[in-house]
């Protein structure tokens, strides 16, 4: 690993050299709250002299696993977040997220490999609600920065991860003053290998993902994308997310093949049905597919909190009245859950919480 710790790396306002950041490491480490032991945990195990580092996924597409990544991987991936966003030495930045994830460890790695000055803040809903000053650059999940709507003009830039973003939401971030961009990746990936600008554009049509440096792009027989990113993954992956490939540099994406709903032979991405019900739905809710004797899957929708009776019927009129909807798309049922199964990172765990459901 080629890593010498940036002279203009701060982090909560103090400089470190690499023999003083272990020491704080060490003490952070042995700290009773879990974000800051998390801290210092990351810095002793990438600051040591293994090359390799152990990693966990988030559990959103199947079991959480660990994996072990290279740690010049790592240093490859945080390059090419700082030439696409623009992010130089002495970038301002936040960290809100979970440091046991793959991108809250990173934000960790930007700071020290590109000299940012890295405050640092427990994970919550609603981050920036106590937060004073104005920073450069900032990650964020949705259900973050919906939260966070009053307070986003204190982020320059920020990216938003870890899942999609609702129409409803997108549709109020156009008036943001910051820059938001949505980001595509995962573990395999290093987080992020693409991103696209949700706000300030020049028109209203849909933009593309653009993969980073350094990044190609691919799709298989079932339009599901390959990513060939050597300089964060010597292996090619090839996903089960379904897209629309423009070129080896762009692509939409249309939502995962395993996630795709067989109803009476017509194949539904239940992803393009959530985008069309999130103009009506402000609750959280997804799409999913349940056994039917006519239709061998019918579509179902689930929607976390149990509302009063007549806000059943007002969505039930709502849902048949929503033009975007076609026929086949319209769900079944529709099933009202007190709470969703969550991953670790709070993503909702599709396969456990409709599991609840079968039982």
């Amino acid at each position: 690993m080629n890593f010498k710790l940036h002279p203009e790396f701060k982090l909560n306002g103090n400089s470190y050299s690499e023999k003083t950041l272990v020491s704080f490491a060490e003490e952070l480490s042995n700290a009773d709250a879990v974000f800051q032991k998390e801290i210092g945990d990351f810095f002793l195990d990438f600051l040591n002299r293994e090359d390799t580092i152990w990693v966990q996924t988030s559990g959103s597409t199947g079991s959480p696993k660990k994996i072990e990544v290279g740690k010049q991987q790592m240093l490859n991936s945080v390059e090419a977040t700082g030439k696409f966003f623009d992010l130089p030495s002495k970038t301002t930045a936040m960290l809100c997220m979970p440091v046991s994830y793959i991108a809250g460890k990173l934000m960790l790695v930007r700071a020290m490999h590109l000299g940012w000055q890295l405050d640092t803040f427990t994970p919550a809903g609603n981050p920036l609600k106590n937060v004073d000053k104005t920073y450069d650059f900032a990650a964020m999940t949705p259900f973050q920065v919906a939260r966070s709507l009053k307070n986003l003009y204190k982020i320059k830039k920020l990216i938003i991860g870890g899942g999609a973003i609702a129409t409803s939401l997108r549709n109020k971030l156009q008036e943001m003053s910051c820059v938001i961009y949505e980001t595509y990746g995962m573990t395999e990936t290093l987080t992020h290998i693409a991103a696209k600008k949700v706000n300030h554009k020049q028109s209203q049509k849909e933009l593309p993902f653009t993969a980073l440096p350094n990044v190609e792009l691919s799709v298989n027989a079932n339009n599901c994308l390959g990513i060939y990113a050597p300089k964060v993954n010597p292996d090619k992956i090839q996903t089960t997310d379904v897209v629309e490939l423009v070129d080896e540099k762009h692509f939409y994406w249309k939502g995962r093949a395993d996630n795709v709903i067989n109803s009476g032979g017509v194949k539904i991405h239940p992803e393009e049905v959530e985008r069309k019900l999130s103009k009506i739905l402000s609750r959280r809710f997804y799409v999913a597919a349940l056994p039917d004797q006519d239709l061998g899957e019918k579509v179902v929708l689930l929607v976390e909190n149990q509302p009063e009776i007549e806000d059943k019927s007002q969505l039930e009129e709502k849902i048949l009245t929503l033009n975007s909807l076609l026929k086949y798309e319209i769900p079944k049922e529709i099933i009202w859950l007190e709470n969703f199964t969550e991953t670790h990172t709070g993503k909702i765990n599709r396969r456990k919480t409709l599991e609840k459901i079968k039982k």
